[in-house]
């Protein structure tokens, strides 16, 4: 599956987002609802990781976005990446880029109008076993 940032184990500091991708989760695969919690030393990383953010939604994570959901980012260059999810409120934007239906200027203006929603995806398993902690689980 060919994910925004690539293939890792992706995180939210925003509780309503991690409680909408669940609820999503759920009703696809017809499961109780359920939000886990981690701690993510998030400076630890930043100070110790190869670290790619992204603060809004522009050409660079345009590009970025493209090459990792259409197959073309292969490459495991960054340890950690976070910025905006490309979610239902602009992925139609993303999928009209990518099919040549709209330029690189009218899609960042597209986007320009959406705050980015934020997501983190830790892409080197040993980044992940030192800066993640388990914090439970509830049911939604």
């Amino acid at each position: 599956m060919n994910l925004d940032f690539g293939q890792g184990f992706y995180l939210t500091n925003i509780k309503e987002q991690a409680v909408a991708w669940a609820n999503n989760i759920s009703r696809n695969r017809r499961l109780p609802a359920v939000l886990n919690r981690y701690i993510l030393d998030r400076a630890a990383i930043i100070s110790n990781a190869k670290c790619k953010i992204f603060h809004t939604y522009d050409e660079e994570w345009l590009e970025f976005i493209v090459a990792n959901r259409t197959g073309m980012y292969t490459a495991n260059e960054y340890d950690y990446v976070e910025g905006g999810v490309a979610n239902e409120r602009v992925v139609d934007t993303i999928h009209l880029y990518i099919a040549g239906l709209m330029d690189l200027k009218s899609t960042l203006k597209e986007l320009s109008k959406h705050q980015p929603n934020n997501q983190m995806c830790l892409l080197n398993q040993s980044i992940t076993d030192k800066y993640l902690v388990y914090d439970g689980t509830e049911e939604l």
